[in-house]
């Protein structure tokens, strides 16, 4: 997916109704036709636990030596 391109969201956030459509106003808006709000979707990125990282580290670290 590009910085362009609007991710597609499949219900309401606030009321669960299926029955979007693109808002031009805010950029990459929606429009919930059930409860009338407009609201915008934004990905910000991945969590990985501190745990998960520093033992991968201490695994490749085993490898090596």
């Amino acid at each position: 997916m590009s910085a362009t391109e609007r991710a597609t969201p499949f219900y309401c956030p606030y009321c669960g109704d299926e029955d979007l459509r693109p808002e031009e106003e805010p950029h990459a808006a929606w429009l919930c036709s059930g409860c009338r709000r407009v609201f915008t979707v934004k990905f910000v990125g991945l969590h990985i636990p501190s745990e998960t990282r520093s033992r991968g580290r201490n695994e490749e670290t085993e490898v090596k030596r």
